[in-house]
């Protein structure tokens, strides 16, 4: 079973950087996926990258500022995350679903194990 505890999370100032984890065991075989979901807002896709890597892809918000990234070897899941703004501001989730070729766009609801989340705060 696949198992995805989210780490990274904090609070950082407008224009600044963070670096999501997700560490990830048995999820080699996964398309893997993060989201984003602020109070009193729906879940929303922001990355997805396959499992055997290829091209990323990523929403118009996340295009240009986030990058996906995966280390099968280690298990985890990356995001990082550069030019941070307010609107970024939101519990970050990792995400996994079977099989391994993510398509697009993004949705929420192909994904089949979450894990619990990590804060990012932006101010500004």
């Amino acid at each position: 079973q696949v198992q995805l505890v989210e780490s990274g999370g904090g609070s950082v100032q407008a224009g600044g950087s963070l670096r999501l984890s997700c560490a990830a065991s048995g999820y080699s075989s996964y398309c893997l996926g993060w989201f984003r979901q602020a109070p009193g807002m729906e879940r929303e896709g922001v990355a997805t990258i396959n499992s055997y890597g290829g091209t990323p892809y990523y929403a118009d918000s996340a295009k240009g500022r986030f990058t996906i990234s995966r280390d099968n070897a280690k298990s985890i899941l990356y995001l990082q995350m550069n030019s941070l703004k307010p609107e970024d501001t939101a519990m970050y989730y990792c995400a996994a679903k079977w099989p391994g070729y993510c398509g697009s766009p993004i949705r929420a609801a192909n994904f089949d194990y979450w894990g619990q989340g990590t804060q990012v705060t932006v101010s500004s």
